[in-house]
């Protein structure tokens, strides 16, 4: 390709795309709204699967990248119930296809593989419009603009590259997660420590759960699920940490104290996270010199566990997509979106179907059915 690819997401959908395009000898340039690559933290820890985000990094070159931060250990598996009684224990023996890392980490290895003037970062985009013949103008809240042959959205849940393939817009999903951190857990929080274990911790009941990862350095990262109307959620005061604490665990009166220690011994203010999603089976007429991957096409709840795997997934197989045919950009993106379109219907599908079988009134038997289905339960 003679012109730049111009991808406006410096996630980890965007920078694999970046890496895979580089290896092939193809120019690239990201525009991320980010001042820097530390501007916030990258949220939590994240499990790799073997047939999408590992396989990502592997055209990506970054096996022995993402081999150096697994966290060992992180695929242990607990269900309580709200009483605390042990549903589920399975240890992390070494045999899993899972492996947890920490975005943070997977996004550093991304980007200490591009080359540094790779990234633009401070470019908050705040308008893209088509000239014709497949080019599109880019223009910044900075001032600055561009013009791109090649554009590719990479911009998450609420893209402003999607408009110029679809109208649709994401909807609320009716629960919303409260994002808490407990630190130093063994020490400072041995109850909580003990229950959540060495991996993941899931107690649920009807409409509503407790899930919580261990992280390194003894950090208990937690998200508490509620399924309420998105204005019972935004009608919390969250500047008021306390008060906004207290409402929320008020939600699992009863619980085990080991288990609601995870919601008012925080160490860090309450983060509301609202879950939202495109429609199951999102797709678009192709447009001439444009295209989307991850969340921006297919947005998705996060309970199959596909989200940044798919993101990554799309990323790789576009950059080989745009690999396989130098002189012809349309062929590369029609392909790519050929496939892209069924894998995230099966997986948007999928995680519907978890969504609603995870906080139903059978809850937590469905979340236990997953994994007598996948042969990890007893």
């Amino acid at each position: 390709m003679t012109t730049p690819v111009t991808v406006v997401g410096a996630g980890l959908g965007g920078l694999t795309l970046a890496r895979v395009l580089h290896l092939h000898g193809i120019a690239v340039r990201v525009y991320e709204a980010e001042p820097t690559a530390e501007d916030r933290t990258q949220g939590g820890q994240l499990d790799l699967h073997e047939y999408n985000g590992q396989r990502a990094l592997a055209d990506a070159g970054l096996t022995a990248q993402f081999q150096a931060i697994i966290h060992e250990g992180g695929e242990a598996t607990r269900i309580l119930s709200a009483q605390g009684a042990y549903l589920l224990d399975l240890p992390d023996d070494g045999t899993g296809h899972r492996p947890e890392v920490l975005r943070g980490d997977l996004r550093r290895i991304l980007l200490e593989s591009l080359p540094a003037n790779t990234i633009h970062w401070g470019k908050k985009l705040t308008a893209a419009k088509p000239l014709g013949d497949g080019r599109h103008t880019l223009t910044f809240t900075d001032g600055t603009s561009v013009t791109s042959s090649l554009l590719v959205g990479a911009d998450g849940a609420w893209s402003k590259i999607r408009p110029l393939l679809s109208a649709a817009r994401p909807e609320y999903v009716g629960t919303s997660f409260i994002e808490t951190y407990l630190y130093d857990a063994d020490r400072k929080h041995p109850a909580a420590g003990e229950a959540v274990g060495a991996g993941a911790l899931s107690a649920l009941a009807p409409g509503k759960g407790i899930m919580a990862h261990r992280e390194q350095g003894g950090v208990l990262h937690t998200y508490v699920a509620l399924s309420k109307p998105l204005e019972w959620i935004t009608g919390m005061d969250f500047t008021d940490p306390a008060t906004a604490t207290r409402q929320v665990a008020a939600e699992f009166d009863g619980w085990a104290p080991e288990l609601t220690a995870l919601i008012t011994d925080g160490d860090t203010p309450p983060v509301p996270r609202a879950i939202y999603r495109l429609p199951v089976g999102h797709r678009w007429d192709r447009v001439p010199g444009v295209t989307l991957i991850g969340d921006a096409a297919h947005l998705m709840s996060p309970f199959a566990g596909e989200g940044a795997n798919l993101a990554m997934f799309d990323g790789a197989e576009l950059g080989k997509a745009l690999a396989a045919h130098p002189d012809d950009a349309e062929a590369a993106l029609a392909a790519y979106e050929a496939d892209m379109f069924s894998r995230s219907e099966q997986f948007a599908a999928e995680s519907d179907a978890n969504h609603r079988r995870l906080f139903d009134d059978r809850a937590p038997q469905g979340l236990l059915d997953l994994f007598a289905a996948a042969g990890q339960a007893g």
